[in-house]
């Protein structure tokens, strides 16, 4: 029965025994708790997860477990060793010490001089076609069709400089692409304001542009170098890694210790120092292009 207060208004129903059940009833009608989805989830996940733990955690695992022995594929005994060969890399006048810290060193010089160029060139470029101007979706087009359309129809003669892989032309094209979707997603409403408070092409380019490409620039910057820092075609097909082994790089180096020398617990070693920097290296830029927050 419904009841009215002093100012004649009516009261609502008091809680009873099935109140509970009915609020049991609307919250699980509601939107879901949080944590909830039960499996559903891992079922989506589960092919990737398959996958990453065959090709990549499986494989990551055994290269430590080949690095902790004398592992010689020619040798049916390959004897457990501990942390000797990365003992080795780390003492100077070992067989292994002074090849290795001079590949990193090549390594190292071509991604200091390559990484700021396949940034900044692709970023520029980005913007040139961020702009409007006569011709643009022309130019857009002519530099996207490569991209899209790969290295087989757009002929033998240029096979090696569009290649998916090493190819320069698409290297360069593959970032312009990752910018112009960075420029596109800031607003124009933050230019239109800093044209109206009187900001140069400079100050709209360092206080709205990128700030708004940061996430697209720690994207980029990390690809880069870690693509930079595997570099290997380059030395192998230009230089073999002369003169001297001033040019061989670390991945050069890995490689012939393995599958040339069959010392793969030295190789194994050392391409997990080089995943541990490349690691440290990634970390580093992450917190160096972090938002910073003022105040």
């Amino acid at each position: 029965m419904t009841t009215t207060d002093v100012g004649g208004r009516a009261a609502p129903p008091a809680a009873g025994p099935a109140a509970g059940p009915l609020r049991r009833r609307r919250g699980r009608s509601g939107a879901a708790a949080p944590g909830g989805g039960g499996l559903m989830p891992y079922l989506f996940l589960a092919p990737y997860l398959v996958l990453f733990g065959l090709f990549i955690l499986a494989p990551s695992v055994y290269v430590i477990w080949i690095s902790l022995h004398d592992w010689d594929f020619l040798l049916p005994g390959k004897p457990f060793v501990g942390l000797q060969n990365y003992l080795d890399l780390f003492t100077p006048g070992t067989i292994t010490s002074g090849p290795f810290w001079s590949s990193m060193l090549a390594t190292g010089k071509f991604v200091l001089f390559s990484v700021p160029l396949l940034i900044a060139i692709p970023l520029a470029v980005a913007i040139l076609l961020n702009q409007k101007f006569p011709g643009r979706d022309f130019f857009r087009a002519a530099y996207f069709a490569p991209y899209v359309l790969g290295v087989a129809v757009i002929g033998i003669l240029w096979r090696f400089l569009l290649d998916p892989n090493i190819g320069l032309v698409n290297h360069y094209l593959d970032k312009i692409v990752i910018y112009l979707a960075g420029l596109q997603d800031i607003p124009r409403e933050l230019y239109e304001a800093a044209k109206v408070d009187g900001a140069t092409a400079w100050q709209q380019f360092r206080n709205v542009t990128l700030p708004g490409l940061r996430p697209v620039l720690v994207l980029i910057t990390t690809l880069t170098i870690l693509a930079s820092a595997n570099v290997f075609g380059q030395p192998y097909l230009i230089t073999q890694g002369r003169p001297g082994i001033e040019t061989r790089s670390a991945i050069m180096y890995i490689g012939q210790e393995g599958l040339r020398d069959f010392r793969m617990g030295n190789a194994a070693a050392a391409s997990f120092i080089l995943t541990l920097a490349l690691m440290l290296i990634s970390v580093i830029t992450f917190f160096a292009f972090r938002e910073r927050k003022e105040g």
